[in-house]
């Protein structure tokens, strides 16, 4: 029996390192998905290490030094200096972590019940769970994330927590939209239909048999979805909604550079580049996972 399970968890492994080594390939042969990879490997790193590897790390804290103040772009100052003397290229670095954090929290909060939804509404699609899930999913849908997001966080106290939190809040219906999708056309298959006839309840259905296919579809939107999220706590921190200073918000640091624009030009540029970076580095990978999960399904 040892000797079994033995055997059986070796073939896993091997049919596991095969498959993974099949994706890798077909990754790799998209050199824009790979150079966004490195890129997004390199953000994360930095974001995580920040306190150890940015020349002022200080800065990123209340702090004030007018004699350097509004410097341009040197070898002292990678990124210049804002208009109270704080390295902007430090802060710039550490803004990646309130970046990045809001991505994570946001789709960490909000996928999960979209996809149960879109779960529970596709596989009794014709019945009265259905309509009700995706009218109110509709209703969602019908107005603009930004809109609804800034609805929410002007009702309440602007802070990370309570952008984090808005933004989940008008995420979700995109999920269970596109679940909905997948498990609609799932629940016609036979292999659920020979589930069903074998007496497997309708959870054992639902999670062991339609959303295993529904993943990879589920996953790809995520690391597309990951940019997106970004550019938008970006925008809510613009406008004062999101990360407040002295935070080395990204958005916030837009919006207070902008205001001693064109001059002083590097301390609304270089945050935008950074926004740039990491939203474009998201989608190359998204690119990336799409053709490997498309592969897969063929």
């Amino acid at each position: 029996m040892r000797e079994q399970l033995k055997t059986d968890l070796l073939v896993s492994l091997k049919q596991k390192r095969r498959g993974f080594a099949k994706g890798w390939y077909k990754f790799s042969r998209n050199l824009l998905s790979v150079l966004g990879l490195v890129v997004l490997i390199l953000i994360v790193l930095a974001a995580l290490l920040a306190p150890y590897i940015t020349p002022y790390p200080k800065h990123a804290k209340p702090y004030t030094n007018f004699k350097d103040a509004g410097k341009p772009p040197s070898t002292e100052h990678f990124f210049g200096t804002d208009r109270v003397g704080r390295d902007i290229f430090s802060r710039v670095i550490f803004g990646y972590r309130f970046s990045l954090t809001i991505g994570l929290v946001v789709l960490s909060l909000g996928v999960a019940p979209g996809v149960i939804l879109g779960l529970i509404a596709g596989y009794h699609k014709g019945t009265w769970i259905e309509t009700v899930i995706m009218r109110i999913t509709d209703i969602f849908l019908a107005v603009p994330p930004l809109v609804l997001a800034l609805a929410i966080t002007a009702m309440l106290t602007p802070n990370l927590t309570n952008q984090m939190m808005a933004i989940a809040l008008v995420w979700w219906p995109w999920y269970s939209r596109l679940v909905f999708a997948l498990a609609s056309s799932l629940r016609n298959e036979y292999f659920v239909r020979e589930a069903e006839l074998t007496g497997a309840s309708k959870l054992h259905i639902m999670l062991k048999e339609i959303l295993p296919n529904c993943l990879a579809p589920v996953m790809t939107k995520m690391t597309l979805d990951m940019g997106i999220v970004i550019l938008l706590g970006a925008t809510l921190s613009f406008i004062g909604l999101g990360v407040q200073p002295p935070k080395p918000g990204l958005g916030t640091m837009v919006a207070e550079g902008s205001k001693r624009l064109p001059g002083e030009w590097w301390g609304a540029i270089f945050p935008a580049l950074a926004i740039v970076v990491v939203i474009l580095a998201f989608n190359l990978v998204g690119d990336g996972l799409r053709d490997v999960f498309a592969v897969e399904e063929v």
